[in-house]
């Protein structure tokens, strides 16, 4: 009897289970029905919140992205020597990767996401504009710096909330769909720039004036967001997380693995230089070169992003083995192998800026990811800087050094990932 009204072949323990089996099957029913629709709530939910910063980001980059491509013939207008355009874009670098070890811990110790990540992005962004008003280097240059300071100030702040709604949408998706919006804005900021300077017969200030309305844009979804989501935290149902210690575990040394990777990849003014002095491209072609790339690194964000979701960790191996290629295939190569390394150099960078990020947020719990992010943006700036700095240096030696510098490190940043093989970062 039993069997026939509930269809399960466990006998009852008394009669009253007789009476109460069908309904207890129909409770259990609907809790599970209602638990999947809550959970497909939460993942909806929390991919809103992954767009909403995605856009932030996308009007941000067109606005500092698209003033960067212009800062040093402006500096120089303005009277600055060389010497001068160099210090204070390297130093507005050091400050923008620097100042995030301290950023990212005080966000976690005061717990303010929120106003850490506002006031990061209102320095980062209107800066851009008042850069219209600048009358002498000096001021310009204070800008520029601070424009860099803002976004040190938002990023691990900004980065800890992202990865609590992308524990449901997925860390590898989440992370990539945000650095495919970034990337875009940072694409179509240049175009921009050189469309007004164009319409305004070169005039810097013009372009800097414009500038206002995509940060305007960037704050107004910022501030959307927050009205709409006043604890990201709340995203994160589920804390599924490996926690190696991040003060002296397996993230740093997760950390000092990907900085390898940092080394290993040059800013894009010495492929142009070695470009130039090849006379491979016309320098209009050049930039055509830097907008391949970048590109690249936005969909294979997206790409990688998905796969480390879908593979697991693998993924972030399997992409540091292609990235071997870009600088044989760039400094080596002609004109075909050129253009297919630097896709490989915007695959590389995709790889970074997606998964190799996402997967920091499965390896720290939610209370100190903002501090964990903060150090991990410190150490890769830094090794970033380094790595350039050195290739830049063999390049004038020797070109093979450069090239089997850079194969090195990133051979070596291939074996000591498979530290982290087995690392579980699907639905973390």
């Amino acid at each position: 009897m039993w069997k026939t009204c509930c269809g399960s072949s466990f006998p009852p323990e008394n009669e009253d289970a007789l009476v109460v089996g069908p309904r207890v099957t129909i409770i259990l029913k609907r809790m599970t029905a209602t638990n999947s629709s809550a959970a497909g709530f939460n993942r909806r939910w929390a991919f809103r919140f992954v767009i909403f910063l995605g856009v932030v980001s996308f009007f941000a980059d067109m606005t500092y992205e698209g003033a960067r491509s212009i800062t040093g013939p402006f500096l120089q207008s303005l009277g600055a020597s060389a010497t001068v355009v160099g210090i204070v874009a390297g130093f507005g670098e050091l400050v923008a990767y620097g100042l995030r070890l301290f950023s990212g811990r005080i966000a976690d110790r005061t717990g303010e996401y929120w106003p850490i990540t506002i006031c990061g992005y209102m320095l980062n962004l209107l800066s851009v504009p008042l850069l219209t008003f600048a009358a002498s280097w000096p001021v310009a240059s204070l800008l520029i710096i601070l424009e860099r300071t803002g976004k040190a100030v938002r990023n691990p702040a900004r980065d800890a909330m992202l990865s609590y709604a992308a524990s449901e949408t997925g860390r590898g998706w989440g992370f990539g769909l945000h650095k495919a919006l970034d990337q875009s804005g940072a694409l179509l900021g240049p175009l921009m720039v050189a469309l007004l300077l164009l319409l305004h017969h070169g005039v810097f200030r013009a372009a800097f004036a414009w500038l206002a309305l995509p940060a305007v844009l960037a704050l107004a979804t910022l501030f959307a967001a927050r009205s709409q989501y006043r604890n990201p935290r709340e995203l994160e149902k589920t804390r599924t997380h490996e926690d190696h210690g991040f003060s002296a575990g397996g993230v740093w040394f997760y950390t000092v693995t990907v900085g390898l990777l940092a080394a290993a990849y040059t800013d894009f003014p010495l492929i142009a230089f070695h470009l130039s002095r090849r006379h491979l491209f016309s320098s209009s072609s050049v930039p055509l070169l830097y907008s391949l790339g970048m590109g690249a690194e936005a969909i294979t964000a997206l790409i990688f992003g998905h796969l480390l979701d879908r593979a697991g960790f693998w993924t972030t191996i399997a992409g540091t083995v292609i990235g071997l290629l870009f600088a044989p295939l760039v400094f080596l190569g002609g004109k075909g192998l050129v253009i297919a390394g630097m896709l490989v150099w915007g695959l590389g960078l995709g790889l970074q800026e997606s998964a190799m990020r996402a997967v920091l947020g499965s390896m720290v719990a939610p209370e100190r990811r903002a501090s964990a992010y903060g150090a991990f943006d410190t150490l890769y700036g830094i090794f970033w800087f380094a790595g350039s700095a050195l290739m830049g240096a063999l390049y004038d030696r020797s070109l093979m050094a450069l090239v089997w510098f850079s194969a090195g490190c990133q051979a070596l940043a291939v074996v000591l990932l498979l530290r982290f093989r087995r690392l579980k970062t699907v639905g973390a």
